[in-house]
């Protein structure tokens, strides 16, 4: 009999624990994998586990190996052993790497060293700040040394004013040996000030270590060069795109073949997010988004024959994969994400088409949730297309009960919205709440073809704005929606985007999130540090009376001019070094809410960018989120 009691107690005990929900504290005790490569013998996967720490604010990092064909994780100290680097020239007699230098004069100390304690900085042009640090006169740049302790390093673009790994966010994937090792292939946006602020247009330059001369070689392209690597063969090959100023182009892989440069993915109606060789040289690997998701595709590389060059998607499946590590013969090393897993590393047999997930970092986790279920769901837009929407479905879903629904609104504002992993705009924790998730695939979505992804330019408040009213109302209809508590909510162009709703919407929703978002775009394009995003996105300038097209972003699609119908709840989150869109458009925001007595709170983060990093930053983020939805919806 006890037996039995015990039985029947454990088999509740584990059924209870399965029915547990994902919260914002389980959310931030996950680890973040990041893969650092395949080890030198070949045989393992070279990972870093980062786990937030709540008490300290910050995240402590662990480093492992597992065998490429999966097992145990083993705990290393140091990785620099395991793994080939990159930066040691081939015959390994050199070394590649960046500082920052000091190349123009900005503080006022610069100008008057006798007033060393001023405190003033002095611009002749823009590019005066950048994402959240301000230009104090000093550049990245790449040096090599003999790769010995205590040599001297020689900077390869001594004296000049520009940056290579490009800010803010480039590495050391903006810079790699030749094949001979006689030269360096970087990339730079050899721009200064204004300029610099209004122009997309990088190019890859080849530093001759021997001459001590740099040749640009992409001087005729005018947008983004970027992602340097050599084939098997030694031939080099990038990412382009080819407009200037449009930072959403269509990304395609090029090689320099022979003295012609083939585009390999010229056929291809989608933009490549990142590429590796095969060992053989034939194929190249690629990652594109794809109908809601990220996958892998591939592409044959034909030289100069007649073969046609064809592109071929690999993988398939409502999961994103997210970084492309190894093709190892015919199997690639990969990870993945879904809305309900954080990323994890993966093998997948090319040939036999089978997955092998190998890091586990957040399996016993996830063992303990009951997780949500995702939807694919097709509406048709006012303009006749269709639409993937992806609806999330909280945990225990129950068709005969009524759920508070959020319309989710995705940044970009051309960017992916596929099976992501966010620690922050986290579906899945959305839903786990208790509510219906609904994100639509709106235009400006990749993955849809460039026709899709391209309308959205210039027209902020237009189509977009009734794909957004189509994919709600259309979810609305289902008898399980709570049609009287409707949320919207978004971030950056997302933020925008609630900011237009909130005055268009017809008395749909019961409460409003923007975050970071776009309030104002006439003060919105006079504070930004990338001028040139406004002037591809926005047509030109706000005092350009003859642009029609410029003018209607600065009247009919901005936000401001539709307060006076404002009449609904609305959080507004701000960073306080967001330099994209600077603190200035939550401001006028909030003012304008509290000014026409509606309720409405104000977010502040002083030291947070476009996003939120700290982890008690996030934890308060997550906190005030749902805090207000319960408030308000």
């Amino acid at each position: 009999m006890k037996k039995i009691f015990f039985i029947i107690v454990s088999t509740m005990s584990i059924a209870a624990s399965a029915q547990q929900v994902l919260t914002p504290e389980t959310l931030w005790k996950l680890g973040r994998v990041t893969p650092l490569g395949i080890s030198k013998d070949g045989k393992s996967v070279v990972y870093k586990v980062s786990t937030p720490v709540m008490e300290e604010n910050k995240s402590n990092n662990k480093f492992y190996t597992i065998p490429l064909t999966g097992g145990t994780p083993t705990e290393v100290k140091e990785t620099k052993d395991l793994l080939a680097d990159k930066n040691i020239s081939p015959d390994g007699a050199l070394m590649l790497s960046t500082q920052e230098v000091k190349t123009e004069n900005v503080l006022g100390k610069d100008f008057y060293p006798e007033l060393q304690k001023a405190d003033v900085q002095i611009y002749n042009g823009l590019d005066y700040r950048h994402w959240d640090t301000w230009n104090t006169g000093t550049h990245n740049h790449v040096f090599y040394a003999d790769n010995k302790e205590g040599a001297t390093a020689i900077d390869i673009m001594k004296g000049e004013p520009f940056d290579a790994p490009q800010k803010p966010f480039g590495g050391d994937e903006d810079f790699v040996w030749s094949p001979t090792g006689k030269s360096i292939i970087y990339v730079s946006k050899k721009k200064f000030g204004t300029a610099y602020a209004i122009s997309t247009n990088t190019d890859l330059y080849e530093y001759n270590l021997d001459t001590k001369t740099t040749k640009n070689l992409t001087e005729g392209n005018m947008g983004y060069d970027t992602n340097p690597a050599f084939s098997p063969a030694g031939d080099l090959t990038w990412l382009q795109m080819k407009r200037d100023g449009y930072e959403a182009d269509k990304n395609d892989i090029i090689v320099s073949f022979k003295g012609m440069n083939i585009n390999l993915t010229a056929n291809y109606d989608g933009t490549v997010e990142s590429f590796k060789w095969s060992k053989d040289g034939k194929k190249v690997y690629f990652l594109s988004p794809v109908n809601g998701t990220q996958q892998l595709f591939e592409v044959n590389f034909p030289g100069l024959t007649k073969i046609a060059v064809m592109s071929r998607q690999i993988t398939d499946g409502d999961f994103d994969v997210h970084d492309i590590v190894d093709i190892t013969g015919d199997v690639a090393i990969v990870t993945r994400t879904d809305m309900n897993h954080a990323l994890e590393i993966y093998s997948y047999n090319l040939k036999k088409n089978t997955w092998n997930q190998l890091t586990k970092t957040n399996d016993e986790a996830y063992s303990h949730l009951s997780l949500p279920k995702y939807e694919r769901r097709y509406v048709t837009t006012t303009d006749g297309k269709k639409m993937l929407v992806w609806v999330i479905l909280p945990p225990n879903f129950d068709t005969s009960k009524k759920y508070p629904t959020l319309l989710y609104c995705q940044g970009g504002p051309q960017s992916p919205l596929t099976q992501f992993y966010s620690f922050r705009w986290n579906f899945s924790l959305m839903a786990s709440q208790g509510y219906i998730v609904v994100a639509p695939n709106r235009r400006g979505m990749y993955g849809h073809g460039q026709a899709w992804n391209e309308q959205i330019s210039k027209d902020w408040g237009g189509q977009v704005m009734d794909d957004y009213l189509s994919a709600i109302d259309d979810v609305a209809k289902e008898s399980y929606v709570d049609k009287a508590r409707l949320g919207c909510v978004g971030a950056s162009y997302g933020g925008y985007s609630v900011f237009y709703l909130a005055g268009i919407h017809n008395h749909r929703f019961k409460t409003f999130i923007a975050h970071d978002g776009v309030f104002n775009t006439q003060s919105m394009f006079g504070t930004t540090e990338e001028v040139f995003f406004n002037y591809w996105d926005f047509g030109g300038n706000y005092w350009d009376k003859n642009n029609a097209v410029a003018q209607k972003a600065y009247t009919t699609f901005n936000p401001i001019n539709y307060v006076d119908k404002w009449d609904t709840p609305i959080l507004i989150i701000q960073g306080g070094i967001d330099f994209r869109v600077p603190i200035g458009q939550g401001q006028e925001a909030f003012q304008a809410a509290q000014l026409r007595n509606i309720k409405s709170r104000l977010l502040y983060f002083p030291e947070e960018n476009h996003w939120v990093l700290k982890p008690q930053n996030g934890m308060v983020w997550q906190s005030e989120f749902y805090k207000w939805l319960k408030e308000t919806l």
